[in-house]
Protein backbone atom coordinates (compact mmCIF):
# COMPACT_ATOMS: atom_id res chain seq x y z
CA UNK A 1 0.00 0.00 0.00
CA UNK A 2 2.81 2.42 0.81
CA UNK A 3 4.46 1.79 -2.53
CA UNK A 4 1.18 2.37 -4.35
CA UNK A 5 0.64 5.57 -2.39
CA UNK A 6 4.10 6.89 -3.29
CA UNK A 7 3.53 6.10 -6.95
CA UNK A 8 0.21 7.93 -6.82
CA UNK A 9 1.80 11.01 -5.22
CA UNK A 10 4.61 11.02 -7.78
CA UNK A 11 2.09 10.80 -10.62
CA UNK A 12 0.14 13.71 -9.16
CA UNK A 13 3.28 15.83 -8.85
CA UNK A 14 4.23 15.03 -12.44
CA UNK A 15 0.75 15.98 -13.58
CA UNK A 16 0.97 19.32 -11.80
CA UNK A 17 4.36 20.00 -13.46
CA UNK A 18 2.99 19.20 -16.91
CA UNK A 19 -0.07 21.34 -16.24
CA UNK A 20 2.08 24.25 -15.12
CA UNK A 21 4.19 23.93 -18.26
CA UNK A 22 1.04 23.84 -20.40
CA UNK A 23 -0.25 26.99 -18.72
CA UNK A 24 3.07 28.74 -19.43
CA UNK A 25 2.81 27.73 -23.07
CA UNK A 26 -0.79 28.93 -23.16
CA UNK A 27 0.16 32.43 -22.06
CA UNK A 28 0.34 32.17 -18.29
CA UNK A 29 4.11 32.95 -18.17
CA UNK A 30 5.33 36.13 -16.45
CA UNK A 31 4.87 39.20 -18.69
CA UNK A 32 7.98 40.66 -20.32
CA UNK A 33 7.35 43.94 -18.51
CA UNK A 34 7.93 42.33 -15.12
CA UNK A 35 11.35 43.10 -13.59
CA UNK A 36 14.02 40.40 -13.55
CA UNK A 37 14.30 38.48 -10.26
CA UNK A 38 17.93 39.59 -9.98
CA UNK A 39 19.38 42.99 -10.83
CA UNK A 40 22.89 43.62 -12.08
CA UNK A 41 24.95 46.04 -10.00
CA UNK A 42 28.14 47.75 -11.08
CA UNK A 43 31.18 47.07 -8.93
CA UNK A 44 34.94 47.44 -9.16
CA UNK A 45 38.25 45.87 -8.23
CA UNK A 46 41.93 46.86 -8.25
CA UNK A 47 44.73 44.28 -8.32
CA UNK A 48 48.51 44.47 -8.17
CA UNK A 49 49.24 41.02 -9.57
CA UNK A 50 52.93 41.83 -9.19
CA UNK A 51 54.51 44.54 -7.07
CA UNK A 52 58.08 43.37 -6.64
CA UNK A 53 61.75 44.19 -6.26
CA UNK A 54 63.91 42.34 -8.81
CA UNK A 55 67.60 41.53 -8.46
CA UNK A 56 69.06 40.37 -11.80
CA UNK A 57 72.39 38.62 -12.19
CA UNK A 58 73.72 41.02 -14.82
CA UNK A 59 71.58 44.15 -14.85
CA UNK A 60 70.48 46.72 -12.28
CA UNK A 61 67.90 46.20 -9.55
CA UNK A 62 64.40 47.44 -10.34
CA UNK A 63 60.94 47.91 -8.86
CA UNK A 64 58.38 46.25 -11.16
CA UNK A 65 54.60 46.48 -11.18
CA UNK A 66 51.74 44.78 -13.01
CA UNK A 67 48.39 46.42 -12.21
CA UNK A 68 44.83 46.23 -13.45
CA UNK A 69 41.62 47.71 -12.18
CA UNK A 70 38.09 47.49 -13.55
CA UNK A 71 34.61 48.88 -12.98
CA UNK A 72 31.33 47.61 -14.40
CA UNK A 73 28.98 44.65 -14.42
CA UNK A 74 29.12 41.03 -15.52
CA UNK A 75 29.00 41.86 -19.25
CA UNK A 76 30.47 45.33 -19.79
CA UNK A 77 33.47 46.78 -17.96
CA UNK A 78 36.09 49.50 -18.20
CA UNK A 79 39.68 48.46 -17.46
CA UNK A 80 42.79 50.41 -16.52
CA UNK A 81 45.95 48.34 -16.98
CA UNK A 82 49.57 49.22 -16.37
CA UNK A 83 52.95 47.49 -16.43
CA UNK A 84 56.31 49.11 -15.88
CA UNK A 85 59.51 49.37 -13.91
CA UNK A 86 61.74 51.82 -12.11
CA UNK A 87 65.38 50.83 -12.58
CA UNK A 88 67.36 51.68 -9.46
CA UNK A 89 70.46 53.83 -9.72
CA UNK A 90 70.15 54.86 -13.38
CA UNK A 91 69.11 58.42 -12.60
CA UNK A 92 65.89 58.08 -14.61
CA UNK A 93 62.24 58.06 -13.59
CA UNK A 94 59.94 55.07 -13.88
CA UNK A 95 59.00 53.79 -17.33
CA UNK A 96 55.52 52.63 -18.28
CA UNK A 97 55.86 49.63 -20.57
CA UNK A 98 52.10 49.97 -21.00
CA UNK A 99 49.35 52.18 -19.64
CA UNK A 100 45.99 51.23 -21.18
CA UNK A 101 42.37 52.32 -20.94
CA UNK A 102 40.12 49.56 -22.31
CA UNK A 103 36.48 48.76 -22.87
CA UNK A 104 35.78 45.10 -22.13
CA UNK A 105 32.82 42.89 -23.05
CA UNK A 106 32.15 39.31 -22.00
CA UNK A 107 31.95 37.26 -25.22
CA UNK A 108 32.01 33.72 -23.77
CA UNK A 109 32.25 32.02 -20.40
CA UNK A 110 35.42 33.35 -18.70
CA UNK A 111 36.49 35.34 -21.80
CA UNK A 112 36.50 39.11 -22.33
CA UNK A 113 37.19 40.95 -25.59
CA UNK A 114 38.97 44.22 -24.88
CA UNK A 115 39.85 47.26 -26.94
CA UNK A 116 41.08 50.79 -26.33
CA UNK A 117 44.11 53.05 -26.27
CA UNK A 118 47.53 52.73 -24.68
CA UNK A 119 50.68 54.66 -23.88
CA UNK A 120 54.33 53.67 -23.50
CA UNK A 121 57.05 55.89 -22.03
CA UNK A 122 57.64 58.15 -19.04
CA UNK A 123 54.40 59.79 -17.98
CA UNK A 124 56.00 62.17 -15.49
CA UNK A 125 59.29 62.90 -17.28
CA UNK A 126 61.08 62.96 -20.64
CA UNK A 127 63.61 60.27 -19.64
CA UNK A 128 62.13 57.71 -22.04
CA UNK A 129 60.86 57.61 -25.63
CA UNK A 130 57.08 57.91 -25.90
CA UNK A 131 54.35 56.58 -28.15
CA UNK A 132 50.61 55.94 -28.13
CA UNK A 133 48.85 52.97 -29.67
CA UNK A 134 45.55 51.22 -30.15
CA UNK A 135 45.11 47.82 -28.52
CA UNK A 136 42.83 44.84 -29.12
CA UNK A 137 43.02 41.95 -26.69
CA UNK A 138 41.43 38.82 -25.29
CA UNK A 139 41.60 38.02 -21.60
CA UNK A 140 40.34 34.87 -19.95
CA UNK A 141 41.00 31.40 -18.60
CA UNK A 142 41.95 28.44 -20.80
CA UNK A 143 41.53 24.81 -19.66
CA UNK A 144 43.32 23.78 -16.45
CA UNK A 145 42.80 27.27 -15.02
CA UNK A 146 45.61 29.05 -16.88
CA UNK A 147 44.93 32.81 -16.79
CA UNK A 148 45.70 34.25 -20.23
CA UNK A 149 46.07 37.74 -21.66
CA UNK A 150 46.70 38.10 -25.42
CA UNK A 151 46.94 41.57 -27.01
CA UNK A 152 47.84 43.23 -30.29
CA UNK A 153 49.06 46.83 -30.41
CA UNK A 154 49.16 49.20 -33.40
CA UNK A 155 51.12 52.40 -32.74
CA UNK A 156 50.41 55.87 -34.09
CA UNK A 157 53.14 55.23 -36.70
CA UNK A 158 51.60 51.94 -37.82
CA UNK A 159 54.02 49.66 -35.94
CA UNK A 160 52.39 46.35 -35.03
CA UNK A 161 53.31 44.24 -32.00
CA UNK A 162 51.69 41.47 -29.99
CA UNK A 163 52.14 39.92 -26.56
CA UNK A 164 51.08 36.80 -24.68
CA UNK A 165 50.99 36.34 -20.92
CA UNK A 166 49.97 33.20 -19.07
CA UNK A 167 50.06 32.22 -15.40
CA UNK A 168 48.71 29.43 -13.24
CA UNK A 169 48.27 29.12 -9.47
CA UNK A 170 49.21 25.63 -8.31
CA UNK A 171 47.74 25.20 -4.84
CA UNK A 172 50.09 23.48 -2.38
CA UNK A 173 47.84 24.22 0.62
CA UNK A 174 44.81 26.45 1.18
CA UNK A 175 47.16 29.45 1.51
CA UNK A 176 50.46 28.42 -0.09
CA UNK A 177 50.69 28.42 -3.89
CA UNK A 178 53.28 28.09 -6.65
CA UNK A 179 52.78 30.29 -9.73
CA UNK A 180 54.52 29.59 -13.06
CA UNK A 181 54.37 32.58 -15.41
CA UNK A 182 55.33 33.10 -19.07
CA UNK A 183 55.53 36.24 -21.24
CA UNK A 184 56.21 36.29 -24.99
CA UNK A 185 56.56 39.43 -27.14
CA UNK A 186 56.70 39.68 -30.96
CA UNK A 187 56.70 42.58 -33.42
CA UNK A 188 56.06 43.02 -37.14
CA UNK A 189 58.51 45.93 -37.57
CA UNK A 190 61.64 47.37 -35.99
CA UNK A 191 61.37 50.36 -33.65
CA UNK A 192 64.91 51.17 -32.63
CA UNK A 193 64.13 53.84 -30.02
CA UNK A 194 62.23 51.23 -28.01
CA UNK A 195 64.78 48.46 -28.59
CA UNK A 196 62.24 46.40 -30.53
CA UNK A 197 63.23 44.31 -33.53
CA UNK A 198 61.18 42.49 -36.13
CA UNK A 199 60.02 38.95 -35.29
CA UNK A 200 60.24 37.22 -31.92
CA UNK A 201 61.42 39.83 -29.39
CA UNK A 202 61.71 38.10 -26.05
CA UNK A 203 60.62 35.24 -23.82
CA UNK A 204 60.42 35.51 -20.05
CA UNK A 205 59.58 32.65 -17.66
CA UNK A 206 59.23 32.93 -13.91
CA UNK A 207 58.23 30.95 -10.85
CA UNK A 208 56.85 32.49 -7.65
CA UNK A 209 56.06 30.95 -4.29
CA UNK A 210 53.37 32.92 -2.48
CA UNK A 211 51.50 32.75 0.80
CA UNK A 212 48.03 34.26 1.13
CA UNK A 213 47.91 35.93 4.53
CA UNK A 214 44.42 36.90 3.38
CA UNK A 215 42.79 36.53 -0.04
CA UNK A 216 43.73 40.16 -0.66
CA UNK A 217 47.32 40.13 0.58
CA UNK A 218 49.93 37.59 -0.52
CA UNK A 219 53.70 38.15 -0.20
CA UNK A 220 55.92 36.01 -2.44
CA UNK A 221 59.46 35.22 -3.52
CA UNK A 222 60.59 33.85 -6.86
CA UNK A 223 63.04 33.63 -9.72
CA UNK A 224 62.95 34.30 -13.46
CA UNK A 225 64.79 33.77 -16.73
CA UNK A 226 64.53 36.01 -19.80
CA UNK A 227 66.10 36.03 -23.23
CA UNK A 228 65.91 38.29 -26.30
CA UNK A 229 66.01 36.99 -29.86
CA UNK A 230 66.73 38.08 -33.42
CA UNK A 231 66.80 41.77 -34.26
CA UNK A 232 65.86 42.73 -30.71
CA UNK A 233 68.94 40.94 -29.37
CA UNK A 234 71.08 42.70 -32.00
CA UNK A 235 69.81 46.11 -30.87
CA UNK A 236 70.58 45.25 -27.23
CA UNK A 237 74.12 44.15 -28.10
CA UNK A 238 74.68 47.38 -30.03
CA UNK A 239 73.61 49.34 -26.93
CA UNK A 240 75.85 47.29 -24.65
CA UNK A 241 72.93 45.59 -22.89
CA UNK A 242 72.54 41.92 -22.00
CA UNK A 243 70.38 39.66 -24.16
CA UNK A 244 69.88 36.94 -21.54
CA UNK A 245 69.56 37.16 -17.78
CA UNK A 246 68.24 35.44 -14.67
CA UNK A 247 67.32 36.90 -11.31
CA UNK A 248 65.35 36.68 -8.09
CA UNK A 249 62.32 38.68 -6.94
CA UNK A 250 60.50 39.49 -3.72
CA UNK A 251 57.12 41.15 -3.75
CA UNK A 252 53.49 41.18 -2.80
CA UNK A 253 50.14 40.57 -4.52
CA UNK A 254 47.49 43.10 -3.46
CA UNK A 255 43.76 43.22 -4.14
CA UNK A 256 41.46 46.11 -3.25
Amino acid sequence: MKIKRYVTLASAALGMTVATGSQAEDGYAAPDSWPAPTKEHNMGMALFDRLEYTVPDKGQDAVVWDFQGWYGGDINRVYLKSEGENVQGDGEDAEFESLELLYSRLVADFWELQGGIGYQGGVFSDDHAERTYGVLGLQGVIPYGIETDVAMQVSEDGDVAASFEGEYDLRLTQRLYLQPRTEIAVAASEVEEFGVGEGLNSVRAGLRLGYEVTRRFAPYIGAYWEKEYGDTADLSRASGDNTEDTGVVAGVKLMF
